[in-house]
């Protein structure tokens, strides 16, 4: 049986491991952290396209189980006035938008792995690869050991070393002139309707909430500012986060910065970064899914559902191709086109701070416009997209 070495255990890869076992394949996870990423990022939407690529693995169960869903958008602008309303998924069936820590996704999906019988290592940081005879390849870690298999599957984020061993002239990510700071509280008295996304297009930033059923306020920020090094990161404490966002959302007549100011020290921020375009996807015997392959800010709210889509994409590429070349190459042939659409849309998302009053009418008039578009069904290609298991790759 054909064994894939997975380097990453984040969504991605227990995610393809799935995949791959469902396709007839086997494959072990490899995790750099100890335990896994359990404290890394705040919280995330999965939208229909990616929740309909777990249930084609029948994997959507668990996420459902630790998430909340949310039907539909309402956006205001500086002053409070709402711009709108309208599904959050835009129009057609489909399962409504799921949120969820971010945390809690990654335990979710690698704890389905494990109960499949899908080994996952920790502690596992990949800093080599080799090919060995008869087709095989190896891996090797920071740690000294190294793993054995037919093919390695990079699915270890933005800052993937897999990549840059597959490609040392890969790019690296673009910061994209944006922090994102999320956090989450139960002390605001600003609770959002059930099932909605409150979004607020602010004078220096953008800001978005949502209530779960718990009474839990999950909230980000997106405000314009320079990339920090990982030590001014590590360094910033949850009250200069609050006090950056409350200072951003001071002027406008909103409830971002009362939220902000209401939040404790469950609050993270982030530099935002992407990667407009990935040259090289794969090679004979490793291939790229997830951030690792194409990076997308936050803005859109679907890099989970990329790199979900990612993997059951590969796994139907490697049941159905008689080698692994000829299935990277469908894969990318399938997924490029789509993914750098989505990258594309998301990094224009993020310029519409507007400083004036004019240029704020205008944004103003432009969202409304935009959503106006929007339940006419210019995103279905977004949220619409459908993953068929069953359909053969040619």
């Amino acid at each position: 049986m054909v064994h894939a070495l997975i380097i990453g255990g984040g969504i991605a890869g227990p995610v393809t491991a799935m995949a791959l076992r469902r396709a007839g394949l086997d494959a072990t996870v490899f995790e750099a952290y100890p335990r896994g990423a359990d404290d890394a990022g705040a919280f995330l939407v999965l939208f229909a396209n990616g929740l309909a690529a777990l249930a084609a693995v029948d994997a959507d169960g668990p996420v459902r189980a630790c998430s909340f869903p949310s039907r539909t958008v309402e956006f205001l602008g500086d002053t409070g006035a709402t711009l709108g309303t309208r599904p959050i998924a835009g129009p057609g069936d489909g399962p409504s938008p799921r949120t969820l820590p971010r945390a809690a996704l990654h335990r979710a999906l690698r704890e389905e792995a494990v109960r499949r019988g899908i080994p996952v290592a920790y502690g596992k940081r990949l800093v080599g690869t080799a090919a060995g005879p008869h087709g095989t390849v190896t891996a090797f870690f920071a740690d000294g050991t190294r793993a054995e298999g037919d093919l390695i599957v990079g699915a270890d984020g933005i800052h993937s070393r897999t990549r840059a061993l597959l490609d040392p002239a890969a790019p690296g990510p673009r910061h994209t002139g944006q922090l994102t700071v999320c956090g989450r509280t139960r002390d605001t008295g600003h609770r959002v309707p059930p099932g909605t996304y409150r979004m607020m297009y602010g004078r220096r930033g953008f800001f978005g909430c949502t209530t779960g059923p718990d009474g839990t306020t999950y909230w980000f920020a997106n405000v314009p500012g320079g990339e920090l090094s990982a030590a001014a990161l590590a360094s910033r404490t949850p009250g200069r986060w609050r006090r950056h966002v409350v200072e951003a959302f001071a002027d406008d007549g909103t409830p971002a910065a009362a939220i902000a100011a209401a939040t404790g020290d469950d609050i993270v921020g982030l530099n935002v970064y992407d990667i407009p375009s990935t040259p090289v996807w794969h090679d004979h015997h490793t291939v790229l899914v997830g951030d690792a392959a194409h990076a997308t800010a936050p803005n859109a709210a679907q890099g989970a559902s990329m790199a979900i889509e990612d993997g059951v994409v590969l796994a139907r590429c490697l049941r159905d191709l008689p080698d692994a070349g000829r299935a990277f190459a469908a894969y990318e042939r399938l997924r490029r086109e789509r993914v750098e659409r989505v990258v594309a849309l998301s990094a224009a998302m993020a310029g519409r701070v507007a400083r004036s009053a004019g240029e704020r009418r205008e944004r103003d008039a432009d969202v409304e416009r935009g959503m106006a578009r929007d339940t006419a069904g210019s995103t279905d290609w977004l949220t619409g997209y459908r993953i068929d298991w069953d359909a053969r790759v040619h």
